[in-house]
């Protein structure tokens, strides 16, 4: 055990070195650390193999509600290409199929289909249709929606609300530009959770064109590096959440972080001033530490001074699993005013008269 850690620690040691190479330029060491990513290789896959039995499985993973969940909701495979390359994505869909404009989520760089279960389950009983997509693997913001235009067309949808954490939330908001761009406006409404509005914001933005040549172990490291602090440890539902993104994390593949982390870091901003036929938004966000921090947090409030806030207490990076009680609630608000309108995610109150 102790020479696989000895293997990890080096490996990691040669990641530092091969980004600190990159931020300098400096050939030499690029080369330098790239080689010993080929030496490490072959160890550190049979050391993962070797070690493959003792996985974890987390609270949320075990509990009866996700069982549930993946017991009664099934998960589509959309492949939107015609040679079906690399392009499929994983959806559910659930609530009553008869409403038009449903609400989408969409998740974060450390996220999968599955992480949004907790409101699919709860909203779709309320009466609601709630859809969470995972994208295959794309490389530009551009190229994201484009895809996700060609998912609503396959699934005959002509508007959505939509949720966003993290990433989710920014290529939301690319999406209402480029919507109104191609003159197809089909974002009624955004509920932005712990988002932001520009990717210079991060790190690693200067190496961002490299990452797809980075080994899948250094990618996650780069992830998880952001989920856990201090206060989280006093918070048994926020490590449970942490739990559970981890072991989503670990079934992504080296594309799917790559690309995530390439659309992620990449230099974009959102122009507000392109958005049109959005009606509504709700800025959600937590007062605890979580991994954007409160520059970004009034920087998003700026962009929208009009937005309704849904401010939670505590939650961490992912309050839509530790709190999710609170989320579900302020969703239900959000969408509340296009009850008895061609808008309304929820079958509940028919459509009035005068819409008609």
């Amino acid at each position: 055990m102790q020479g696989g850690k000895d293997v990890f620690r080096l490996y990691y040691y040669y990641y530092d070195v091969f980004l600190a190479a990159t931020l300098e330029l400096s050939n030499k060491l690029f080369f330098f650390a790239l080689l010993a990513y080929i030496c490490c290789k072959n160890i550190l896959i049979s050391y993962s193999k070797s070690t493959h039995t003792m996985s974890f499985s987390s609270q949320i993973f075990r509990s009866p509600e996700y069982t549930s969940f993946r017991c009664n909701v099934p998960l589509k495979q959309i492949i939107l290409d015609d040679t079906g390359a690399n392009k499929g994505w994983r959806v559910y869909d659930t609530g009553p199929r008869s409403v038009e404009t449903p609400l989408v989520f969409l998740h974060a760089v450390s996220g999968r289909a599955e992480v949004f279960f907790k409101q699919l389950l709860t909203l779709s009983s309320k009466g609601y249709r709630v859809i969470s997509a995972e994208n295959p693997p794309y490389w530009s913001v551009t190229e994201w929606c484009e895809g996700f235009m060609q998912l609503l067309d396959h699934m005959d949808i002509k508007q959505v609300h939509l949720f966003g954490a993290s990433l989710g939330g920014f290529l939301a908001q690319k999406f209402v530009e480029f919507s109104t761009i191609v003159h197809q406006p089909r974002v009624v409404s955004l509920f932005l959770c712990n988002s932001f509005t520009d990717t210079s914001i991060f790190k690693y933005k200067d190496a961002a064109v490299l990452f797809w040549i980075l080994p899948a172990m250094v990618l996650r490291k780069m992830v998880l590096s952001n989920l856990s602090s201090r206060e989280t440890f006093y918070d048994t539902q926020i490590m449970d959440s942490i739990d559970f993104i981890v072991e989503l994390i670990e079934s992504l593949s080296q594309a799917d972080l790559a690309s995530r982390l390439t659309m992620n870091c990449l230099n974009s901003r959102v122009n507000t001033s392109l958005m049109r036929g959005l009606k509504s938004v709700t800025l959600m966000d937590v007062f605890d530490d979580y991994a954007l921090g409160s520059p970004i947090k009034e920087k998003i409030y700026q962009e929208y001074p009009d937005a309704k806030l849904a401010q939670l207490k505590s939650g961490g990076n992912f309050p839509y699993l530790s709190r999710s009680d609170e989320v579900n609630l302020h969703l239900q608000i959000h969408l509340r005013k296009y009850d008895g309108t061609p808008f309304s995610a929820s079958d509940n109150i028919p459509i009035t008269e005068e819409f008609e």
